[in-house]
């Protein structure tokens, strides 16, 4: 199909160039599980101690069986107290509840503040982001999303 070259002719460089025959040096990105943290930050600082052993074990079993490469915890506040797991999806933006008390989904707007987790520290900190990505460990939502009130749950006077 292409004629053949003399290696010592300027043409068989240009033609090794627009065909290249090796192997592909360019490989797609594939985003590193965060699952490992997830895990530690659960065991470690979000439901360390006897007390909330049970807790920690339900979740756990949760975070086995849960296929997401990447997951965010849900804290109530900025005191970091546990409150859901989620599974995020960087193609499709998409943060979706696994296990905990939060609501089914989580969209941009409803996201307060941001959190990385720190495995030397055993702590959390505050990441100056404005949007969710894979290096994101945990986050907070608008504290007016916890008040939602349900139809027919309205005080009777």
């Amino acid at each position: 199909m292409f004629p053949q070259q003399v290696p010592d002719s300027g043409h068989y460089y240009l033609y090794i160039f627009l065909f290249p025959t090796g192997p592909k040096l360019f490989k797609e990105p594939s985003s590193k599980s965060n699952k490992p943290i997830i895990t530690n930050a659960i065991i470690h600082c979000c439901l360390a101690g006897k007390v909330n052993e049970t807790q920690k074990n339900v979740i756990l079993e949760e975070l086995d069986k849960c296929e997401s490469s990447h997951l965010f915890i849900l804290f109530r506040d900025g005191g970091c107290q546990f409150r859901a797991i989620y599974s995020y999806s960087p193609d499709t933006e998409e943060i979706t509840k696994v296990t905990g008390t939060g609501p089914r989904k989580i969209s941009p707007k409803m996201i307060d503040k941001l959190y990385k987790y720190s495995s030397d520290k055993k702590q959390f900190s505050i990441i100056p982001a404005k949007s969710v990505s894979v290096s994101i460990d945990a986050l907070t939502i608008h504290n007016h999303f916890w008040h939602v009130q349900r139809p027919g749950s309205a005080r009777r006077k």
